[in-house]
């Protein structure tokens, strides 16, 4: 397999979309026609059953337009033994669809652990068989390293935290230590294990995670990471948007894939879509919120440059 930076890269320009469609099913926002006769269920197992249905549909509904999807792990992890076994299997499925697949897990941990975690998930050949894992950097550089080295064997990627979008990453990241704040430092971090685990599109396989509800800090650090992908949460639901999201790519229109999770799955309960579509049609909502997003990008950053 190609390194994973140029199989992301490659993914982008075909569709030109620098899309992740965020794969969060909450059991209490699932469309009313699918859940039927289950709606106030409490069990696990039924849940993870209409969690499989709503992802593989999602898929279907977003696989000809976006490069990959993102399943976030705890939403999964809830539902116990039923829904890691559903997980795998929308791994899957995705990847049967022709979609990365960045797991998104936040793990960290040292020395042997670290290995276990990443020889579990990342690469093709591994049981999760994910593309892309996101990493936590807080507990320093040798509990990054096993990480890299096993995406780098494996042919896979990783997004380490470095801006978060959430109000309280502040709380450490902003801290300044040396003249700059941790976030700069962590950023420095990654950007040189981009440049040790670089592909032929000129950016690494080690990417960052980078909030688009921070745009002045996405610009500065698109600046000072300039190998480095971004994975750019925070648009939509969280208020971000592509003017705000417009920093964190390159001239060439690459180097960030823009999450939406709830904007785009959930589409089908908020306007124009909740009037436009009837409930059984929840999936053209979901088609039709990520090409909108899509036009978004192209129109507000670089990334309009990838349209065929």
């Amino acid at each position: 397999m190609a390194n994973f930076s140029d199989r992301l890269r490659d993914a982008i320009v075909r569709t030109a979309a620098p899309v992740v469609v965020g794969l969060d099913p909450r059991f209490e926002s699932l469309p009313p026609s699918l859940l039927g006769e289950h709606r106030g269920t409490h069990d696990p197992k039924v849940k993870a059953g209409l969690y499989l249905v709503f992802c593989r549909e999602v898929i279907d509904a977003v696989c000809q337009h976006v490069p990959a999807v993102k399943p976030q792990s705890a939403f999964f992890e809830e539902l116990g033994p039923a829904g890691m076994i559903v997980l795998a299997e929308v791994i899957q499925y995705a990847r049967e669809k022709g979609l990365l697949v960045i797991l998104d897990a936040k793990r960290n941990d040292i020395g042997s652990t670290a290995t276990a975690y990443a020889k579990g998930m990342l690469g093709a050949n591994s049981p999760w068989q994910a593309d892309c894992l996101t990493i936590s950097p807080y507990l320093g550089d040798d509990s990054l390293t096993p990480f890299v080295e096993t995406a780098t064997q494996n042919d896979a990627g990783l997004f380490c935290l470095v801006k978060t979008s959430n109000p309280g990453g502040k709380m450490l990241q902003d801290l300044v230590v040396d003249g700059q704040p941790i976030y700069r430092h962590v950023g420095a971090y990654v950007e040189g294990l981009a440049k040790q685990t670089i592909g032929e599109c000129g950016l690494g396989a080690v990417g960052a995670v980078v909030g688009a509800t921070y745009p002045e800090q996405l610009r500065e650090l698109r600046e000072a990471m300039p190998s480095t992908w971004f994975l750019v949460p925070g648009y939509g639901s969280q208020g971000g948007g592509a003017k705000d999201v417009a920093g964190g790519f390159n001239e060439a229109g690459l180097g960030s894939i823009v999450n939406n999770s709830r904007g785009i799955i959930f589409a089908y309960s908020r306007e124009p879509f909740a009037t436009k579509y009837q409930p059984n049609q929840w999936q053209k909502a979901v088609e039709e919120a990520t090409l909108e997003m899509i036009a978004d990008l192209q129109a507000e950053t670089t990334a309009g440059k990838l349209k065929a």
